[in-house]
């Protein structure tokens, strides 16, 4: 079973960036596509971006798409999340998610990790 934890969340101003990291731990990151969500307050958790194990395949949100990039480095068990032009509506904790499935649009996922939080002021 693989673990896994997120980091790079934090404050940033409207038009700003963000790193997230997503680290994975106890099986190799190879094995699993990769997904990010995000859960506002009172909201449902939503799809962000998700990438196939071998990074070939790539899936954005309509709303994140030109903004945000996820990324893979099996070799450091990581996947990133770059997020650029953030805007207040990008607020939300944001989640890293596993599934040991090959990758299709709309998957559920099987592993998550504990969410860091993203707010950006306006």
């Amino acid at each position: 079973q693989v673990q896994l934890v997120e980091s790079g969340g934090g404050l940033v101003q409207a038009g700003g960036s963000l790193r997230l990291s997503c680290l994975a731990s106890g099986r190799t990151l190879s094995m699993y596509a990769m997904g990010w969500f995000r859960q506002a307050p009172g909201k449902e958790r939503d799809f962000v971006a998700a990438i196939s194990r071998s990074g070939g395949i790539i899936y954005y949100a309509d709303a994140v798409k030109g903004r945000f990039t996820i990324s893979r480095d099996n070799a450091k068990n990581t996947v990133v999340l770059q997020m650029n032009s953030l805007k207040p509506e990008d607020t939300a904790v944001y989640y890293c998610a596993a599934s040991d499935r090959r990758l299709v649009y709309g998957m559920t996922y099987d592993y998550w990790g504990q969410g860091t939080q993203v707010t950006v002021s306006s």
